[in-house]
């Protein structure tokens, strides 16, 4: 087993929640994990804990906007850009202690955040993990297009309409893209329904990429 313990990190006017599982003074380098979105929290990633068995603490951390740190609601577009999220990694390592030894694991947007702060050569960083995330946002689009054009007609209609309407958050929509999380994300039962509501409203759409 390892310890748990848990805390805020003070970010400007705003704080950032984290979790630390094992001994981040074991000695071996810790490993701080970045969860995707933007607007997901740390809970999906939450697997990647259980790496505090082999001996190296593990830190997952909230993003600001998100699950347990400050909530921003009423901010314009032009706050979330990614110098805020790469400032606020920036202040969570100081805050730990751990800015001249770690590793970094970026799962989606999250290994979007890491490679943008990898090219800052930071000394500390020993490590970079990029899971599922994209080189090109272009591709990245065409591919999801390509994918839900293989979806059933219905299904493709439905977001369409929606999407155009503007209805993201109607019943019809979400169930519409339970039908794409199913086939292309995660198509394990269990999986579904713990990270379902996670998912909600991440249809591959410029539209999202953009909001």
């Amino acid at each position: 087993m390892y310890t748990i313990s848990e805390g805020y990190a003070p970010f400007r006017h705003y704080q950032t929640w984290f979790r630390i599982c094992g001994d981040i003074n074991s000695g071996l380098t810790p490993l701080i994990v970045a969860h995707g979105g933007p607007g997901c929290t740390h809970d999906y990633v939450d697997a990647f804990r259980d790496i505090a068995l082999s001996g190296r603490a593990v830190i997952h951390y909230d993003q600001l906007g998100n699950g347990r740190s400050t909530h921003l609601p009423q901010q314009p577009a032009d706050f979330w850009e990614p110098a805020l999220f790469l400032d606020e990694l920036d202040n969570l390592l100081r805050h730990l202690n751990i800015a001249d030894n770690y590793a970094l694991l970026g799962q989606s947007w999250g290994g979007m955040l890491g490679a943008e702060h990898a090219v800052t050569q930071p000394k500390g960083l020993k490590a970079l993990v990029i899971a599922n995330s994209p080189a090109s946002m272009a591709l990245w689009l065409r591919g999801a297009a390509e994918l839900r054009a293989r979806l059933p007609v219905e299904v493709q209609q439905t977001l369409l309409d929606h999407e155009a309407a503007g209805t993201l958050h109607s019943p019809e929509y979400k169930a519409a893209s339970q039908v794409f999380y199913q086939r292309h994300v995660c198509r394990l039962d269990p999986c579904r329904r713990k990270y379902g509501a996670l998912l909600t409203l991440w249809m591959p759409t410029p539209r999202s990429i953009t909001r």
